[in-house]
């Protein structure tokens, strides 16, 4: 098969199509065909060398894919051969076939195409565990979420306001903050000309936000917690812009504030699978009604994946960049 998988780090121009043998599926996993896969910015990483597949993983990029599943491992239903689905993994993606657990998969409804399928689970995943199992957000809540045009930023926007969030997001332009208020962000601030701590307060009438979804890190990290209110939750997910921050240990006590964060793709698959269920009932019912719809920025054939990084990189996209690969 034609797969993405760079011998070395380095810059889009290490992503050249190679010839791989096809995986085969071991207990409990599918072979699906795919028909094309997310591009996300631990992909990114993964081809600097800064973000290594766990144990286990292959070595070839992507997270997330979508397509038909050819052939079944050990103690599968035989009722999953030729389903459409889309599928969280740990690795793979950039491939004509890839290998998934059968529990991360999820069934690809009529009303999605299969480049908006692919274009799910990484963020789905990423926002449904970090904004309501994490920090617990309810309907009512006000989330204050960084890159809101970014995958997870439109994800966050367009499940917030289907769980009747109040939505605030940061952006890097005004036309960007225009994007993401088209999208349903209520609040959008543009970080440049704007101090988003100020802005919050305003929004907020002083109050605070109940919950920030932060992918900056660094001196973002103090500035985020003066934006929540008195029992305010604060998620890592990404630390974009540095791994170390100073924070003020009082203003945690006074306002008795969380401070948690995540990874999921080093997660279990056992845990990944009860995600997928979670997922499944709470949310794939909007998928199969057409509420529930990644926004796609652009698709590049697998061939050009280095087009793909390179408009990754390069901070312009608005929503998911999608590889096409197959039928």
């Amino acid at each position: 098969m034609t797969a993405i998988d760079p011998e070395q780090p380095g810059g889009p121009e290490v992503l050249q199509p190679v010839s791989r043998a096809v995986p085969q599926p071991a207990a409990g996993e599918v072979l699906i065909r795919v028909a094309a896969a997310g591009v996300n910015r631990p992909d990114v990483l993964q081809r600097r060398g800064l973000y290594p597949p766990p144990p286990g993983a292959p070595s070839i990029l992507g997270l997330e894919v979508a397509g038909k599943i050819v052939a079944l491992g050990e103690g599968v239903s035989a009722d999953m051969i030729n389903q459409p689905v889309c599928a969280l993994i740990a690795g793979g993606g950039y491939a004509e076939y890839a290998v998934a657990p059968v529990g991360q998969c999820l069934p690809v409804p009529p009303a999605l195409s299969m480049i908006e399928a692919a274009a799910l689970p990484e963020t789905l995943f990423t926002v449904w565990t970090n904004l309501f199992e994490r920090a617990y957000a309810v309907e009512g809540d006000t989330v204050l979420v960084h890159g809101g045009t970014s995958g997870i930023g439109t994800m966050a926007i367009t499940l917030g306001k289907l769980f009747g969030l109040t939505m605030i997001v940061t952006c890097g332009s005004d036309e960007k903050c225009a994007q993401a208020k088209g999208l349903g962000a209520d609040h959008a601030i543009n970080y440049k000309t704007a101090d988003f701590v100020d802005a919050v307060k305003e929004i907020t009438g002083g109050k605070g936000c109940q919950a920030v979804i932060d992918m900056v890190g660094g001196d973002y990290v103090p500035r985020n917690l003066k934006c929540l209110a008195e029992d305010g939750r604060h998620v890592s997910i990404a630390t974009q812009g540095g791994v170390s921050a100073e924070i003020n240990i009082g203003l945690v006590m006074v306002k008795r504030l969380t401070l948690t964060g995540s990874t999921l793709r080093a997660r279990p698959v056992a845990f990944k699978t009860l995600v997928a269920d979670e997922i499944a009932r709470s949310v794939w019912p909007l998928a199969g009604e057409g509420r529930l719809k990644p926004v796609i920025d652009m698709t590049f054939p697998l061939a050009e994946a280095a087009k793909a990084h390179a408009r990754m990189e390069a901070g312009d996209h608005m929503g998911k960049i999608v590889l096409v690969i197959g039928d």
